[in-house]
Formats: C-alpha cells, sequence, structure tokens
C-alpha cells in the first residue's frame, strides 16, 4: 500500500482555505500513485478549536467539510482525517475528537479519542467525551489501527506519572491492526520532537507494526506545532521523516508482504532535514509563530520600537527574516535619559536588516507629561513614576503608528522580565504578541549569538554592553534584578519544574535571592494576565497553559 503524509498547516475555521489546501494535497499524493493520504488531527478545522466547538453552526460547517473531503474519495483511493464528531447517543458531552476514514466517497468508518488530555496548554475533557472501544478501519482487506494524538501517550516506561489506566495503540495491535496510524496536533517544546520520535520507535518495536504518525505544522495563536511526521517500520526504524515547520507531503511504500507482519523491515524513503540544534529549533519556532500570527490574523506589516538592547534587536531579527524585511519597521524613540551609542546601535542593526527605521523623539511628550502633572507631583520625589511614563509614552507612539497605518505592534519583552514583573503596563508590555515571552535573558544571549554565527548581524556592541532600560541616569538591569544566570535558574526551577525554595536553595542558591525572585514572581501575576500573547517554546509557557491566581497568599510557599 502506498501511503501519503499530508502534513499541513491549518487556520482554525478558514474551511475553504483549508479544504483548498487538502484538494492541492490530495491531487499531489494522487499523481505519486497514493492509495491512501492521511492527514492531522482536527483537519476539517485546525487546532485548538478551544470554545468555537460549542457553537453548533461551527461543528456543522465542520461535518459539511467531512462530506467535502469524502468526494475527494474514490474506490481506489482514500483519506484518514480528523473532524468533530457528534455523539451518538446524544448523552452527556455531545461531541467527540475523532478521526473518519473516507472511502468510495462516503464515510466509511469512524474512530474516537480515547485520550483526552487536561494538562499545561490542554483542556480537551472540556469539549468531548473520550471513545470507549475503538473499532478498526478496514481499507483494502487492509486493518488499520487508528488513534488520535494523546492515545499514542500512555507509555508508563516513558512517564513520571502515569496519566491514563488504558493504552490505546497497544489495544488496537492486539485486536489485529496491520498498519497503526496516529493523527496528530502536537504543539512544539524544545527537545519535544525528539521525544515524540523516540515515543513512535517504542510503539512500532514493540508492537512489530509499521506506524504512520502525522502531526499538523503551523502556528495558531501562542501554539506552533513543528510537523516532524514520520513513518517508522515494525522494527523501530525510520524509514520516511517530513521537514520540520513546514509543509509537506511524502509518499511511502509499505510492501504488501510486510503488511501485518509483526517485525517487519521497511526499505528507507525520503527523510527531509530536520533541525538538531535547539537554538536552530528555538529560532525556526519563533519565525513560524510570528509569521503565522501576522499573517492569519491579516496583517502585512510589524511596527516594534528598537531600543538599541539585545530584546528588540532579537524580535527585530526574527521578524525580518519570518515576514521580509520590507515588512519590519523599527521606531527608535529617544528620551532624555537615551544613551548615544543606543541609537547608533539601533540604526546598525536596521541597517543590517534592511528594515525600514524611523527616529520619533519623546522627549518633548515626556515634559507636557510632566507639566500637566507638575501640580499632583509637587511635593513628591521622582521614581518609577516618571520611569513607567516614558514607557508608557512609547507605547502610545506605537499604537499610533498601528492605527494610522495597520501596522501589528510586536513587543519585546523576555520571559525573565514577564517573569518579575520587571515590565511597564500599557508600555513595553504594549503590543498584539509578544514574540519572546518564553525565552528568558539567558536564552535571549544565545540565539542572538545563534544568529551571528556566519556574520555580525546584531551590532556586538549590543551583546556585550549591560542591560539598561535607559529610563533614568545610569540605569542597569542588575541595579533591580539579580544577576540573570540566578535569576533564569530559579525562574525555570520554581516556573518550569515546580520546585519548592528549600530545592532551590539545595542547589546552591543564595536563600534570600531565591525568595525575593519568587515572590516576585508570583507578585507579577496580575501583569501577566494583561500581556500580549506569546510564542511558546518551553515546557512551560506564561499564558493558556499556566493558571494561577491573581489574588492569593503565597507566602506559604515561599518559607
Amino acid at each position: 500500500m502506498r501511503i501519503a503524509i499530508a502534513q499541513l498547516n491549518f487556520t482554525i475555521g478558514a474551511f475553504e482555505a483549508n479544504f483548498s489546501k487538502i484538494r492541492e494535497a490530495v491531487a499531489q499524493a494522487r499523481a505519486e500513485g497514493a492509495e491512501l493520504v492521511v492527514l492531522s488531527e482536527l483537519s476539517t478545522v485546525g487546532y485548538p478549536l478551544v470554545d468555537l466547538v460549542e457553537r453548533k453552526d461551527f461543528v456543522d460547517r465542520n461535518l459539511e467539510q467531512l462530506e467535502r473531503l469524502a468526494g475527494l474519495s474514490d474506490d481506489d483511493f482514500g483519506l484518514v482525517a480528523g473532524f468533530v464528531a457528534r455523539n451518538r447517543r446524544d448523552e452527556g458531552k455531545a461531541l467527540h475528537n475523532a478521526a473518519a476514514l473516507l472511502w468510495r466517497g462516503r464515510l466509511a468508518g469512524v474512530v474516537r479519542k480515547c485520550l483526552l488530555p487536561t494538562y499545561d496548554v490542554f483542556d480537551e475533557a472540556r469539549y468531548f467525551e473520550p471513545g470507549c472501544d475503538n473499532p478498526l478501519l478496514e481499507f483494502k482487506g487492509i486493518k488499520l489501527g487508528v488513534t488520535i494524538c494523546e492515545d499514542a501517550w500512555s507509555d508508563p516506561e516513558l512517564w513520571d506519572r502515569h496519566l491514563y489506566g488504558r493504552d490505546p495503540v497497544l489495544e488496537a495491535a492486539d485486536k489485529g491492526a496491520d498498519v497503526l496510524i496516529n493523527l496528530s496536533a502536537s504543539p512544539f517544546t524544545l527537545g519535544k520532537a525528539e521525544l515524540r520520535r523516540d515515543m513512535i520507535r517504542r510503539h512500532a518495536a514493540s508492537t512489530g507494526l509499521f506506524f504512520v504518525y502525522v502531526n499538523q505544522v503551523g502556528a495558531n495563536d501562542e501554539l506552533v506545532f513543528d510537523g516532524h511526521s514520520m513513518i517508522i517500520d515494525g522494527r523501530g526504524c525510520e524509514v520516511v521523516r517530513a521537514r520540520d515547520f513546514e509543509e509537506d507531503l511524502l509518499t511511502y511504500d509499505i510492501p504488501a508482504d510486510t503488511i501485518g507482519r509483526r517485525g517487519a523491515a521497511g526499505e528507507p524513503g525520503e527523510a527531509r532535514p530536520c533541525f538538531e540544534e535547539p537554538e536552530d529549533q528555538a529560532q525556526s519556532a519563533l519565525q513560524l509563530g510570528l509569521n503565522d500570527y501576522v499573517r492569519k490574523s491579516g496583517f502585512s506589516k510589524v511596527v516594534l520600537g528598537l531600543s538599541g538592547g539585545i530584546d528588540s534587536a532579537l524580535v527585530a531579527a526574527i521578524a525580518a527574516r519570518a515576514l521580509g524585511p520590507e515588512n519590519v519597521v523599527g521606531v527608535a524613540m529617544p528620551a532624555r535619559y537615551s544613551s548615544g551609542h543606543s541609537l547608533d546601535d539601533a540604526e546598525a542593526l536596521a541597517r543590517n536588516l534592511g528594515i525600514d527605521y524611523r527616529v520619533i523623539p519623546i522627549d518633548g511628550m515626556f515634559q507636557t507629561m510632566l507639566d500637566g502633572l507638575a501640580s499632583e507631583f509637587k511635593d513628591c520625589e521622582e521614581d518609577v513614576t516618571e520611569e513607567n511614563l516614558q514607557a508608557r509614552i512609547r507605547g502610545m507612539v506605537l499604537m499610533a503608528l498601528s492605527n494610522k497605518l495597520g501596522y501589528l505592534v510586536l513587543a519585546t519583552g523576555n520571559k525573565s522580565e514577564m517573569g518579575v514583573g520587571y515590565c511597564t503596563l500599557y508600555g513595553d508590555m504594549c503590543g498584539a504578541l509578544a514574540v519572546i515571552s518564553d525565552v528568558s535573558k539567558t536564552w535571549v544571549y544565545r540565539l542572538s549569538e545563534w544568529i551571528n554565527r556566519e556574520g555580525e548581524v546584531i551590532p556586538r556592541s549590543t551583546l556585550t554592553k549591560a542591560p539598561s532600560a535607559e529610563l533614568r541616569p545610569d540605569q542597569e538591569d542588575q541595579d533591580s534584578l539579580p544577576p540573570y544566570e540566578v535569576l533564569d535558574r530559579v525562574l525555570e526551577g520554581w516556573v518550569e519544574e515546580r520546585l519548592s525554595v528549600a530545592q532551590l536553595v539545595g542547589e546552591g542558591l543564595n536563600p534570600a535571592v531565591v525568595k525575593r525572585i519568587v515572590t516576585l514572581i508570583d507578585g507579577a501575576e496580575f501583569k501577566r494576565r494583561q500581556a500580549a500573547p506569546g510564542i511558546k517554546i518551553s515546557p512551560k509557557a506564561f499564558g493558556v497553559g499556566r493558571r494561577y491566581p491573581i489574588v492569593a497568599d503565597y507566602s506559604s510557599l515561599h518559607r
């Protein structure tokens, strides 16, 4: 059986555009002699749906889409596609996350997702009822064991905690499946592609069956999907692999005499290049996340403030590569505390990237604000209020350009700053997308050096000077914050690894510094709740996958 894996970039709810993508992939698969094309999870509508799936009219459109996809099949050609199915009993939860075999112009069989994730960014039990006893789907005499995404993530030997009491992949093999297929929408995080590949290899080797894995690619809101679809033979060897972070379609012949035969070897097919270096993965994910967020939102150009610092430099470099330099506008907004070298660095960066560079001084606006507030502030010393005024004026300028010229504003704050609240509401937090809000300061430097590895893009002086917001005389970040290498370790341990204060102190960190950082992290939740969405690349990002109360007494955790 010649099978095609169609790794496509779907826009949620874009029924016509998504159908066109699938139709083109089907045409290509047919031209290459494929008999069956496999699409990703919820390919009728895109993923994740969140509360859209609660709309009856939306589910109806999804079912109409499934009928259109069935029309692409015939006696010799079939599709396996993900869709939203209605509960046949119409009891309890009304919907299933499902996969359909489309063959001979009709719906030939359905399986329903058994394991519904409810951790991190996932909340599927809110919307779907789990499947119970899925049948094998028969296509041209071949029994297909079809599962959906999380159904393949139940190997107890891979996880510290076992979330489920069943293994749908093993169940399909025990029922007599000839070929295993998994439709996925598995979001990217650093290191996950390797884990996923090892997991699928284990399934194939333990069952002795060919395993066809098709993952969504592209970005929707905060989530990036890296693709990395593959076919593994019955020995656990990868025989074909799709590209990372790009749409792809690959065909592969599973020899007839190996189908259903346990432990059968496959002939190596085409394996596209993939990004093995973590810096390359992170950069590619950020570029894809930015590109899709901008394009799918209907924008073509972006604008951001260029301070001459490393954060805005990295965001500008990512944007120029993702969208093309002609679609990026960098704006320097100097005030009385801005240094000459920062303006020089901002201009040099813009020149290196080839982006549009503009200078809009804000000191006059700042003075007008000070004059207007003078009577209210007459008995008060200068403090963070005046610093925040400058940041908020810059946010106002960028939003004015957005409103007038139709540019989408990019926020440039990093994860370290967002973590401890070293950012200004309605100021530098202003924007439609916070591109590096899941990138720690140490990783900001790491990615910047990676971008510069073949020649200077980000000016060297930007990389070597001490970070500063330049909102008061001689200001440096380290005046207000611990060293970033310490801050980032505590941030990683507290947020991503959920370590206690005692465990972090046990690593040799200063107890007072640890307590100060975690207190800042927990106290800044009100700011993060109002922040622009960011692009998730870490196992635990601030945003949709981390839900902490704003008003709470966290002191018991800080001991």
